[in-house]
């Protein structure tokens, strides 16, 4: 017997910002079994090649991303980016938006995510922080480590998806709270990162063997993780962008300000977050985090000229193969679907022809047998007709007879 078709209760989503994370968390998401109804994006280039990847919609209308799922995952850039597109006055997402959740990923202010909050509580919606520490390839690998901020009764609803995103996966309280969270981890990576930068680059300077000094790093109390993910690349000034320079500046600039409300001063953070806005101000920002190192290693400094124009420029001639790859690809795709639909057409066509086909075939058999009914008909009057007429010759004839007889 043929087997029924199981019925897919897991929640739809949709994603708004599908940018390197946005995306790989939404192909994550499909993969494990979740209908993604639409995605949506400022790039609308970007927003409809994963549309026809995933086969989905890629609505113009925040508020047609809302309409179509009972999930919808923001991944968005910055303050200004998020209020745009809970706040706008043409359009945003929270119109009709009772009953439906969203989870906020972007690394915001809190006091954003909890103006965001209310806003959805106000049209009967919900609401959280899904504030993620990992990167690119922990999004599309499902392994992302998530700290989530909201009202615990919403995040025991959704928890099964956020777990499908995530290795490690943790509550930290009310709204606002993840990202206060989040903005420290970020703070002390960067601290972290810039720290490394400045030691190999003393390292350099004294001519020691840097590979000897990282191990030694490992072993000893300058260990970190920054260490296992940066070093490498800072010595070898490959700085693709995992996290860039820019959000860098953009995320201790938050810790920064919270720690001000608090009336604390935060020296290290403070010239931290100096080292990435030189980053930014020499247009290096989309650089990786472990860029700062053009800024600390002997012979780079200059690298304002020439050195760090080596890197930018190799970053952005990588950056010009991945969008060439990925407009082959949606070539490719596009040429797919339109082989189909050729396909389609000429399937259509066909079986048009063959419809008009029998059409014909059906009239003129009609035709026939409209024509041999006709002939019976015109067979029987003729018949009824003679039949007729010799019955008036009898009687004329019998007639005749007795008139006859009797003169």
């Amino acid at each position: 017997m043929p087997r029924k078709k199981t019925r897919n209760t897991k929640p739809s989503v949709a994603f708004v910002g599908v940018g390197r994370m946005g995306a790989n968390m939404a192909r994550r998401l499909a993969d494990c079994g979740y209908t993604v109804n639409a995605v949506y994006d400022v790039n609308r280039s970007g927003a409809e090649a994963l549309a026809a990847e995933l086969g989905c919609a890629a609505p113009r209308k925040l508020s047609e991303v809302t309409a179509s799922a009972d999930i919808i995952v923001t991944v968005v850039t910055n303050d200004a980016a998020m209020r745009k597109i809970f706040t706008a006055k043409r359009d945003n997402l929270l119109e009709k938006a009772a009953g439906k959740i969203f989870i906020n990923c972007a690394t915001v202010t809190p006091d954003l995510h909890r103006q965001i909050h209310t806003l959805a509580r106000r049209r009967r919606a919900n609401s959280l922080e899904g504030c993620m520490a990992s990167s690119i390839t922990q999004a599309r690998d499902g392994t992302l480590y998530l700290m989530i901020g909201g009202e615990k009764k919403i995040f025991s609803k959704v928890e099964p998806l956020l777990a499908d995103l995530s290795k490690e996966l943790i509550y930290v309280g009310a709204a606002g709270k993840a990202a206060e969270v989040k903005a420290l981890v970020n703070m002390v990576m960067n601290i972290n990162t810039a720290g490394l930068a400045e030691g190999l680059g003393l390292g350099k300077a004294l001519g020691l063997d840097l590979k000897v000094l990282c191990q030694v790093f490992s072993q000893t109390g300058a260990n970190s993780r920054v260490l296992e993910t940066d070093a490498e690349d800072m010595i070898k000034r490959d700085h693709d962008c995992f996290f860039s320079a820019a959000h860098a500046a953009k995320d201790s600039g938050i810790a920064l300000k919270l720690g001000s409300k608090k009336r604390l001063k935060l020296p290290v953070a403070t010239a931290t977050k100096a080292q990435y806005d030189l980053m930014v101000k020499n247009g290096l920002g989309e650089l990786d985090k472990s860029g700062v190192a053009e800024l600390t290693f002997p012979g780079r400094q200059g690298a304002k000229k020439k050195t760090v124009r080596k890197a930018a420029k190799k970053t952005a001639r990588k950056a010009v193969a991945k969008k060439a790859a990925k407009r082959t690809a949606r070539k490719a795709t596009t040429d797919k679907t339109a082989a189909k639909k050729a396909v389609s057409k000429k399937t259509a066509t066909k079986k048009t022809a063959r419809k008009a086909a029998k059409k014909t075939v059906a009239k003129k058999a009609t035709k026939r047998v409209a024509k041999k009914a006709t002939a019976r008909k015109v067979a029987r009057k003729a018949a009824v007709k003679k039949t007729t007429a010799k019955k008036v010759a009898r009687k004329t004839t019998r007639k005749a007879t007795k008139r006859t007889r009797k003169g």
